[in-house]
């Protein structure tokens, strides 16, 4: 960039004639001397056009954390019917309102619903699953039982799960280990929980009774990834309760 320096602003007010060497100023008194640019300083557009590009740069280089990850992670509540699988509103059956809800639980954004089918319900009493599409295997799910008045003690109430889910009864049996305890609502209702602590996942478990039927919550996840999504599994779990 060429500078052009006016020999005016050189010369020295107390002096009338200047030889060449004067025109360069001793570096021990450096002078600040106007200097005209050949080209526009750079406008509060251009520098906020190359802040964008840069910010677009670094996010085409990054990846993004799936919602799971993100500590502030939003989430929808889900409303489930519990609907007899002869009153199965077809495969799936899974656009509930929420004044016919039987029970809620929050999912994450993001999450995928795998539909039940009818043969799937009346066989185990799977009711609604949702899980992560970047971690399938990390999901939640609810099953429920009808004739049930009241629970069982808690270790019966496990047992009697497992033996419907093959899933749930290998993972007790290599389990590191098994913790149950009661706990009530504001309103007093009982619910079970359970974690179970296995090889190559973990298990978060709610379960309750109401109105003639069992309900069971299921979060369950590998091991890496309950270890990074903790948090968000356990308010997965935490939001489950019954509305009847």
């Amino acid at each position: 960039m060429a500078t052009i320096f006016s020999p005016s602003a050189l010369l020295s007010p107390s002096s009338s004639t200047v030889s060449p060497k004067s025109l360069t100023p001793p570096p021990s008194k450096p002078q600040n001397l106007p200097i005209q640019s050949s080209k526009p300083p750079l406008t509060n557009l251009t520098t906020t056009l190359t802040a964008v590009a840069a910010a677009a740069a670094i996010l085409t280089t990054s990846s993004l954390p799936s919602l799971a990850d993100s500590p502030s992670a939003a989430y929808k509540i889900y409303y489930g019917t519990a609907a007899s699988a002869a009153n199965y509103g077809g495969y799936g059956g899974n656009s509930s309102k929420e004044d016919s809800a039987e029970y809620v639980y929050d999912v994450p954004d993001g999450w995928k619903e795998r539909l039940v089918s009818k043969v799937e319900k009346g066989t185990n009493g799977t009711d609604s699953e949702f899980y992560n599409p970047k971690k399938k295997a990390e999901k939640e799910y609810l099953t429920f039982l009808s004739g049930f008045r009241q629970l069982a003690p808690r270790e019966v109430v496990l047992n009697n799960l497992a033996l419907s889910d093959v899933g749930l009864l290998d993972l007790i049996g290599s389990a590191d280990s098994v913790t149950s305890e009661e706990t009530k609502d504001e309103k007093g209702q009982v619910y079970y929980v359970y974690e179970i602590d296995g090889v190559g996942a973990h298990s978060l478990i709610s379960v309750t009774c109401t109105n003639n039927k069992l309900y069971a919550h299921f979060v369950n996840a590998p091991t890496p990834d309950w270890r990074r999504d903790e948090e968000t599994l356990r308010h997965l779990h935490q939001s489950f309760k019954t509305v009847v």
